[in-house]
């Protein structure tokens, strides 16, 4: 299951890995440094009872902490005497109260003597050990807002270098993978027209804002500079692919297949591209790519999860999970409905079905299929796998829901996505049992107990390795793992599971298969190359959805629907058609942000209860995942098992034999999706 590769290292792999390498390891020594600031204050407080204070440098204070109270009470009188000339004034002035005078000077310096030894206080506990402290802590800190500043400047780079690889590898997420010499041609006319006209967003932006007299600041400057080198870099990239003709392609090619391997990222922005050059307002795409980096923080997660999904990939934990049934010798369909379970949890935690898909689509797959899955079932499953959990705690996507939209809270989306997820992976099993071609029968417990446990022990030091780490941030950077700082502890993890993978297989060199990466070098350059690409394709597609979203919000799409429906049935059965549509063609970070601006208050005015919405809209973007043309699910399992592979699963037979691997998700969801928008209606319309 592991690919072999090279022990040289190539200048094509340290292009791919090592700038993608350096930006993930400084967002995480950027957010782990934030982390250990915290712990560092709270350590500082317990050394030195009063660290907030100490740690500042303090200056005397200004005021007389022995002032001569009678001397400065007969100065004050004296100046509080009228001013004769005054005589058109039309109030005279009351006159003062020496007694209330004297008690505000008492006051004043009893206020200033205790200043006064609060600072004699404070310079006392002052040591040479504090004042090295406090510098390593500020410093510490420095790095800390240094992360800050520059998340914008991390993204974009992040988004511009990974989608370099992505285009070289002609690797971008496409309805069908580059075959003939036509298809690489028509593909790279596309991605160069697509950068072209991002390209001349950026300068049209920079343009319009040279023309009103704006002057940018150093970070919207360098932001500005960014786009304009990175598009135009990739625009040339699609113009060398399209002059050079590598080997392995088929010679000629149909146009209409040919059309199917232009990149969806390509297509967006053509489409948003032409929309606003019709309407005068070019610059608007770059606009929209701001928005993206004002979520910087969410979308650096993205590039993250991918690393920790590939980073997984060169290990045999995953291998060894699926071990612990085998020995049980399940009906593949039952398997199936085991493997969709226990990546629920890890769907939560990515908050987006394309990320997992990426990330371990191919283990599940291999596995699956090893295990004894017909491959259309195994594809099916890979598909499925990285959907289910997105309604789960901790996703970070119902988080975003929650905040942008205050009618409900992540505690209740949570509870009822807890019996979605319950009711969509029972009709799976269901589905997939009824269509099953093998018995149900599985091995003894006698038989297969051993085995298990002899498998459960081979996992023991993973679960310790991990279980040190996650302790370790949360005893020793006081940081639990939950959806916010899970991007940055789960790759420190996953590389100290990946260093244990290595040593155990060191240890069993004997046993070692031939092809099974041995070096943990070379497990985390291959691990970084092969997300780097993956990364590239997926922010790509992210970044050109907002701009799609830009489309609807400027065209003003909402507008075209009626304002009152008059039935809460017809208004529902409105709102789950649209809902798949725009699942269909955007991320679902970028279609929450369009769906909260433009239906939430159509599906608010015409009785949809708010909770019920935002579970349909969940249910109906998992359904969209599948759904032709784009079938997003389904493309991000090609793109990781490969087209010979999916091809190999297009078999002869009945109509459900040939087409399982989107019937069944299909099916599945569907059914979910009608239930979860009109059963609740008949307790409340």
């Amino acid at each position: 299951m592991y690919e072999s590769v090279s022990r040289s290292r190539t200048l094509s792999d340290w292009l791919s890995s090592l700038p993608i390498a350096l930006v993930l390891l400084l967002v995480i020594v950027l957010e782990s440094s934030s982390m250990l600031h915290s712990r560092l204050l709270a350590i500082g407080g317990e050394l030195w009872p009063e660290y907030h204070e100490l740690r500042i440098p303090d200056q005397a204070p200004a005021c007389q902490p022995d002032l001569n109270i009678d001397h400065e009470l007969i100065e004050l009188l004296a100046n509080q005497q009228p001013d004769v000339d005054d005589e058109l004034s039309l109030f005279d002035e009351e006159p003062v109260d020496p007694a209330v005078l004297r008690a505000s000077l008492e006051r004043s310096q009893e206020e200033c003597q205790r200043r006064h030894a609060e600072y004699v206080s404070h310079q006392s506990q002052v040591t040479d050990g504090l004042q090295y402290y406090a510098a390593f802590e500020e410093g510490i800190a420095a790095i800390g807002d240094l992360g800050l500043n520059a998340s914008r400047y991390i993204l974009m780079t992040l988004l511009l270098v990974a989608a370099a690889s992505a285009t070289l590898l002609r690797d971008h997420i496409a309805l069908r993978g580059i075959r003939t010499v036509r298809d690489l041609q028509v593909s790279s006319l596309a991605q160069m027209a697509g950068n072209a006209l991002l390209l001349a967003s950026s300068l049209a932006y920079r343009s319009m804002q040279e023309a009103s007299g704006i002057v940018p600041d150093f970070q919207q400057y360098w932001i500005q500079w960014g786009w304009i080198i990175g598009f135009t870099v990739l625009t040339l990239i699609s113009l060398l692919q399209y002059l050079r003709r590598p080997s392995g392609l088929v010679p000629g090619g149909t146009m209409g297949h040919a059309l199917l391997c232009i990149p969806l990222y390509s297509w967006m922005a053509l489409i948003s591209g032409v929309f606003f050059i019709l309407i005068g307002h070019l610059p608007a795409m770059t606009i929209y790519l701001g928005k993206m980096l004002d979520l910087s923080g969410l979308f650096i997660n993205v590039g993250l999860y991918v690393w920790i999904g590939m980073l997984l990939k060169q290990t045999r934990m995953a291998s060894l999970v699926f071990d612990l049934f085998r020995p049980w010798r399940l009906p593949p369909e039952m398997l199936a409905f085991l493997a969709i379970m226990v990546s629920a949890l890890p769907t939560a935690y990515t908050g987006a079905s394309g990320i997992y898909v990426i990330s371990v689509g191919a283990v599940i797959y291999q596995e699956l299929r090893r295990a004894g899955a017909q491959r259309r079932l195994a594809l099916a499953t890979t598909a499925m796998s990285g959907s289910m959990g997105v309604i789960l705690n901790p996703c970070l996507l119902i988080v975003i829901i929650a905040a942008l939209n205050k009618e409900v809270t992540t505690r209740e989306l949570y509870g009822w996505g807890l019996w979605l997820f319950l009711l969509s992976a029972s009709l799976f099993l269901v589905v997939s049992m009824v269509s099953r071609r093998a018995s149900l029968s599985v091995s003894p417990v006698a038989n297969a107990w051993p085995e298990t446990v002899n498998t459960l022990k081979k996992l023991v030091p993973y679960a310790l390795v991990i279980a040190v780490m996650v302790l370790w941030y949360r005893w020793g950077l006081n940081t639990a793992l939950d959806e916010f700082s899970a991007p940055v502890i789960l790759p420190a993890v996953m590389l100290a599971v990946v260093i244990l993978d290595q040593w155990l297989r060191r240890r069993e060199s004997s046993e070692r298969e031939g092809n099974i990466i041995k070096d943990t070098e070379l497990a985390v350059r291959h691990a970084t190359g092969e997300a780097s690409v993956h990364i590239g394709a997926l922010l790509m597609l992210m970044a050109l959805s907002i701009c799609l979203g830009g489309v609807f919000d400027r065209g003003d799409v909402v507008s075209m629907l009626p304002e009152d429906l008059s039935s809460v049935w017809l208004t529902m059965a409105l709102l789950v058609v649209i809902l798949v549509l725009i699942g269909m063609i955007m991320d679902p970070y970028g279609a929450v942000i369009l769906v909260t601006i433009t239906l939430t208050g159509f599906a608010f005015n015409n009785g949809i209860d708010p909770l019920h919405f935002w579970m349909v809209t969940l249910i109906a973007f998992e359904l969209s995942y599948f759904s032709p043309p784009v079938a997003l699910n389904h493309l991000l399992t090609r793109q990781v098992v490969g087209d010979d592979e999916v091809d190999r699963g297009a078999v002869s037979g009945s109509f459900w034999q040939r087409y399982e691997r989107f019937a069944l998700p299909l099916l599945v969801m569907a059914v979910t999706l009608l239930l979860t928008a009109f059963v609740p209606l008949l307790f409340y319309a």
